[in-house]
């Protein structure tokens, strides 16, 4: 399988890696002010050295840095921008079915805006030096995700005076985030993804009915998502791929949200301007293939490999849903991926390290078998 000019890969993946002992450690000894913040860089440093090697040797195009500087796929993020701070919370804005997060969330205090000193620009720099020639993949959360927390599963939001206009909020996220493709394409990235959890709840019906009881029209604000996702994506240059992940949950292999993608598929797939879409069909919590024929000229990879449970999927058996997926999108226009990454948290899903290499393999291997130029 040789390298594709254009990112998404037929073998690819989603971006967070299980964080090895050792850097859970320097994270606790962080914490308790046992390190400093450049001895907890120093080791960070040297466990993303170690597993974009990995990446490599596991026959991946695309590495990333596993998400390794991050406590939470999104909050890390969103609350370096301006205007937004995070807050302890007495519970996670969302219940998993099984164990919780360790509860956090986030407020609008002031106008939002991107800082050129975010973290994330000196780590995506980071990673391009020690990457090679391979491609740099750099996941940050949709910009859904920081209206969708704040505003709609907050029971007691309150909009600061100056998003009193809920659509000044969306213009400003949207501006944020032009800001921040243009930052991170100056510093070298090529390959950009956004990661949604929005429409997993979207697309789960008894979430539907208790956001509809609390007055909230989610077709309505799916509209706004795309149109205010549309509105950043103005920003991205021609020699760069930016694509979606849309998760129904992944902490510790568990979930939060079910139910198939018809409910947002003509919204989200017939008008999102992104590049590809990264979708969760590990299980039949995903539903089935027929939303797919709102797609367009994007990519789509297929979730097909689950990243919650060590046991390997059937080849033979994955292929055949690849076929399926067919019927509704060119075979040359899918992709294949685990559904989601290994450790959305630094806690990570429950498999060992080599397991998780195996699964990275076992989606390298089908690729191959499913594309094989």
């Amino acid at each position: 399988m040789g390298k594709r000019l254009e990112p998404p890969y037929k073998a690819d993946i989603v971006g967070s890696f299980l964080r090895p002992t050792g850097l859970k450690l320097a994270r606790e000894q962080f914490a308790k002010q046992e390190i400093t913040a450049a001895d907890l860089k120093q080791i960070e440093d040297k466990y993303i050295t170690e597993l974009v090697v990995k990446e490599k040797a596991n026959g991946l195009i695309a590495v990333t840095d596993g998400e390794f500087r991050r406590r939470y796929w999104h909050l890390d993020f969103l609350a370096e921008l301006l205007g937004v701070q995070e807050i302890k919370a007495e519970h996670w804005s969302v219940a998993f079915k099984g164990a919780q997060p360790k509860a956090a969330t986030l407020k609008i205090k002031s106008k939002i805006d991107f800082p050129l000193t975010h973290s994330f620009v000196e780590a995506f720099k980071f990673l391009k030096s020690v990457a090679g020639e391979n491609i740099c993949k750099l996941t940050i959360p949709s910009p859904s995700m920081l209206h969708l927390i704040c505003c709609v599963r907050e029971l007691h939001y309150e909009p600061i005076g100056l998003y009193k206009d809920e659509d000044k909020l969306f213009e400003d996220i949207a501006l944020a985030y032009q800001k921040a493709i243009k930052t991170f394409y100056a510093a070298g990235c090529r390959y950009l993804q956004f990661d949604d959890t929005s429409w997993g709840e979207f697309c789960d019906l008894e979430k539907r009915k208790a956001y509809a009881e609390r007055g909230f029209d989610l077709n309505k604000i799916a509209t706004k998502y795309v149109r205010m996702i549309n509105k950043a994506l103005e920003a991205k240059p021609e020699d760069m791929t930016i694509t979606m992940h849309i998760c129904r949950g992944n902490f510790r292999s568990t979930w939060f949200s079910s139910g198939g993608y018809e409910p947002v598929a003509e919204v989200l797939f017939g008008n999102c301007q992104v590049d590809g879409f990264f979708l969760e069909y590990d299980s039949d919590r995903a539903g089935d293939f027929q939303p797919l024929r709102f797609i367009k000229n994007q990519k789509v990879v297929l979730g097909l490999i689950t990243s919650k449970t060590p046991d390997l999927e059937d080849p033979v058996a994955v292929e055949k849903r690849i076929q399926e997926a067919a019927s509704f999108v060119p075979l040359e226009q899918l992709c294949l991926s685990t559904q989601c990454g290994f450790s959305s948290t630094e806690e990570g899903n429950i498999l060992t390290e080599e397991e998780q290499w195996a699964k990275v393999r076992l989606v390298v291997n089908i690729a191959k078998k499913v594309w094989p130029k």
